[in-house]
Order: C-alpha cells, then sequence, then structure tokens
C-alpha cells in the first residue's frame, strides 16, 4: 500500500451518496475535514444533504459512463481533483433466482458492477497522473459468502472483489490506494424485511461501514470487513471442506431469504427498484 492520504481538505466523491450507506460516509469524510461531493440519481435530496454538510451534488446514474464523467467533471470545477472515490451506489433486490426479472438482473449487473468499472476507469487516470488517490469500492461479505436468494446480487459483488484485487495488483506501486469494504447486513432501507430471513447475520450499522472507510484511508488495507471479525471467519470457512461448508449451511438455515423474507416490509424499497430498472443508463 501507498502512503495514506490526509482527509482534511481531500476531495471526496460519493456515489449514491444521498441516503444509507452513502450518506454516513458522506458526513464521516466532512467530519473528518474532506470536501465532500454527492452523486446521486435523487439530485434534489443530494443537493439538500449536501447543503447541510457545505458540500457539492450533481445528479449522477453510475449505468451510464457519461452521467459518471459529468458528475467527476462537476466535482473538479467545484471542488478541485478527486482525492477519494467512494464507490457506494449499488441496489439489493431479493429472492429465488428464476423469478427475478431480466429488468432487475440486468440492474444489478449495470449499478452493482459496471457503474464501479465507470468510475474507476474515469477516476482511475487522473490519480495515477498525480500518483496520489485512493478508491473505496462498496462491496459486501455476499461478495465471499453466496447467499440463496441473492444470487445476482451476490454474483455483483464477487465481481467487484474480484475485479478491484486484480487493479489494485496491476498499480501496487502506483501512490494510488485500492480497499474493498464488505459489510454484512447494513441496517438501511437495502435490508428490509430480513429479519426472520437471516437472524444469524450480524448487523452493523451505516456508521459502522463509514467508520471503516474512514479507518481505510488512514490506514490503507485492500480487504476490510465490517464487522472486522468476519475477515478471519471467510479464512477458517475455506479451509473448511465443501460437504462440511453445505452441512453447516443448513443447520444455520441459509434459506431464509427464499422462505421467511417479509415482503410486505420491503414493499417501498421493491417499488423504487421496479421505477429504477425501467430506466436504462446504457
Amino acid at each position: 500500500m501507498s502512503k495514506p492520504l490526509a482527509l482534511k481538505n481531500s476531495v471526496v466523491a460519493v456515489t449514491g451518496g444521498a441516503r444509507g450507506i452513502g450518506l454516513a460516509i458522506a458526513e464521516a469524510m466532512r467530519a473528518q475535514g474532506a470536501r465532500i461531493s454527492i452523486g446521486d440519481v435523487d439530485l434534489a435530496l443530494a443537493q439538500k444533504e449536501a447543503a447541510r454538510l457545505g458540500g457539492f451534488a450533481h445528479v449522477l446514474d453510475v449505468r451510464s459512463r457519461d452521467s459518471f464523467a459529468e458528475f467527476l467533471r462537476a466535482t473538479e470545477a467545484a471542488l478541485g481533483p478527486v482525492d477519494i472515490l467512494v464507490n457506494n451506489a449499488g441496489i439489493m433486490p431479493m429472492g429465488a433466482f428464476l423469478d427475478e426479472s431480466l429488468a432487475i438482473s440486468d440492474a444489478q449487473i449495470d449499478i452493482n458492477f459496471r457503474g464501479v468499472i465507470h468510475g474507476m476507469q474515469l477516476a482511475l487516470p487522473g490519480m495515477l497522473l498525480r500518483r496520489r488517490g485512493h478508491i473505496v469500492n462498496v462491496a459486501s461479505m455476499a461478495g465471499r459468502f453466496a447467499i440463496p436468494g441473492a444470487a445476482v446480487y451476490c454474483g455483483t459483488k464477487h465481481a467487484v472483489v474480484g475485479m478491484t484485487e486484480a487493479v489494485a495488483g496491476e498499480h501496487r506501486d502506483s501512490g494510488v490506494n485500492f480497499t474493498l469494504i464488505m459489510p454484512s447486513k447494513v441496517l438501511t432501507e437495502l435490508s428490509s424485511g430480513t429479519d426472520a430471513a437471516n437472524p444469524g447475520i450480524p448487523s452493523v450499522t451505516p456508521q459502522d461501514v463509514a467508520a471503516a472507510v474512514v479507518s481505510a484511508i488512514k490506514k490503507p488495507r485492500l480487504h476490510i470487513a465490517v464487522p472486522d471479525y468476519l475477515q478471519a471467519a471467510h479464512a477458517f470457512y475455506g479451509l473448511v471442506p465443501s460437504w462440511l461448508q453445505e452441512r453447516g449451511r443448513r443447520v444455520f438455515g441459509d434459506t431464509g431469504i427464499l422462505t421467511k423474507l417479509d415482503h410486505a416490509a420491503r414493499g417501498s424499497y421493491d417499488k423504487r427498484l421496479a421505477a429504477l430498472s425501467e430506466k436504462s443508463g446504457r
């Protein structure tokens, strides 16, 4: 890892920053003295939160490379070159793989994975030229542990993990740092309706995730699990024979999303996802 950046006066661009984890990250970065740019499809909310934080806001649909490029261009014009890019925007539909519509699957691939590609390919050249910067990709422990009932979501998060590891390897001596943030269940609208579906999964708050991001900037690491002990749990899991993994999953009841998901509690989130999936970002 390269020398850490000082957060004070650094320009931090956060995608999906108007609510949930993204907003918590923006708040935590601002508390450290950083200059904040919030990108979100909900421009009105982004502007409201940016005004509260004394930051900048711009509309951003991460599915569109042109939209992402304009977000970064506008951020640079308003605040200066981006020192830290936090690729946070993401969606998490739940349900059986064969019941998922093509539109919802495409939206996950485009937002959760393609959006991260866009951000990295657009922000990284300038960071490499300046030989300083940090890209933080908010993935998930679902990018390590597959969850029945969230197949495409898990696929996108596995993809983000693999891609980030590869790009970090390509640029290990560049002066630019890379971090994967991998939370367990985060208590936001994204995880609504899952209380009975996955009671054994540790829960964290958006503020816990934001604290991990701040920690990653101050003391760069490629992998950070939230909570941190899950990193060791994953390492141990990889040593367990596959037959024992499966038996443990059965005992644990890892199919809860398929059988115990509270669809009523997820109603408002599912409606927002449906509206989002109708819009093409390509």
